[in-house]
C-alpha cells in the first residue's frame, strides 16, 4: 500500500530555510509525478510544487517561485522541498502527495515561521 512519510519541518525565523523530505513506499515511485501541498490554519489545502517522474520538469505555485525548490531521488524513493527565504505566510502543514489509484497523502510536517 502507498505510504508517504514527511519530515523536516520546524520553527524558524523569517528569512531562514528548511528542507522537507518525503519517504515514499508501496508503489512504483519513479514513474509518478510527485507533489507538495500545504494547508495553513483556517485555509484550504493548496498546491505548492510538483516534479516529473524523472525530475526534469517542475511546476510551482506563484507563492513558491524563486524561493522553493522541489527535487527527487528515484534510487531512494524520496522527494524533497527546499524552502528558502521563508516568511510568516508560509506557516502551514506541508504534505507529500501522489495520484495513484486515487489520491494519497502523508501525515504532514509542520512549518512555522515566526519571530
Amino acid at each position: 500500500q502507498v505510504q508517504l512519510v514527511e519530515s523536516g519541518g520546524g520553527l524558524v525565523q523569517p528569512g531562514e530555510s528548511l528542507r522537507l523530505s518525503c519517504a515514499a513506499s508501496g508503489f512504483g515511485f519513479s514513474v509518478y509525478i510527485m507533489y507538495w501541498y500545504r494547508q495553513a490554519p483556517g485555509k484550504e489545502r493548496e498546491f505548492v510544487a510538483s516534479i516529473s517522474p524523472v525530475g526534469d520538469r517542475a511546476n510551482y505555485a506563484d507563492s513558491a517561485k524563486g524561493r522553493f525548490t522541489i527535487s527527487r531521488d528515484n534510487e531512494n524513493n524520496m522527494v524533497f522541498l527546499q524552502l528558502d527565504r521563508l516568511q510568516p505566510d508560509d506557516t502551514a502543514v506541508y504534505y507529500c502527495h501522489v495520484r495513484r489509484d486515487g489520491y494519497h497523502w502523508g501525515q504532514g510536517t509542520q512549518v512555522t515561521v515566526s519571530l
